[in-house]
C-alpha cells in the first residue's frame, strides 16, 4: 500500500478569499506516484473551509453575498 501526505499552505490578502487548489492538487497527486485511491483534502484550520464545486463566477458570487449578509463576526 502506497501512502503521500502534503501540504499546503496560504497567506491570503483580505479576511476572506477564495483560492482554487485544483491545480496544485493534481499536481501533488501526480507527483505522488499513487496511481489509485482517494485524495482526502482536509482545511486544517477553525477559520478555513474547503469548498467543492464548479469553478463558476456566479456560485462564488453568490456565496459572498450570502455571507456579507451574516452578522459581523466581530461587532462594532
Amino acid at each position: 500500500m502506497t501512502s503521500h501526505t502534503a501540504y499546503l499552505t496560504f497567506t491570503t490578502k483580505t479576511r476572506r478569499e477564495l483560492i482554487n487548489v485544483t491545480e496544485r492538487l493534481a499536481a501533488i497527486v501526480a507527483a505522488s506516484g499513487v496511481r489509485e485511491g482517494l485524495c482526502l483534502v482536509s482545511a486544517m484550520h477553525i477559520t478555513a473551509a474547503i469548498w467543492v464545486n464548479d469553478e463558476e463566477d456566479g456560485l462564488k458570487h453568490g456565496g459572498q453575498e450570502w455571507l456579507d449578509g451574516l452578522p459581523p463576526a466581530r461587532p462594532g
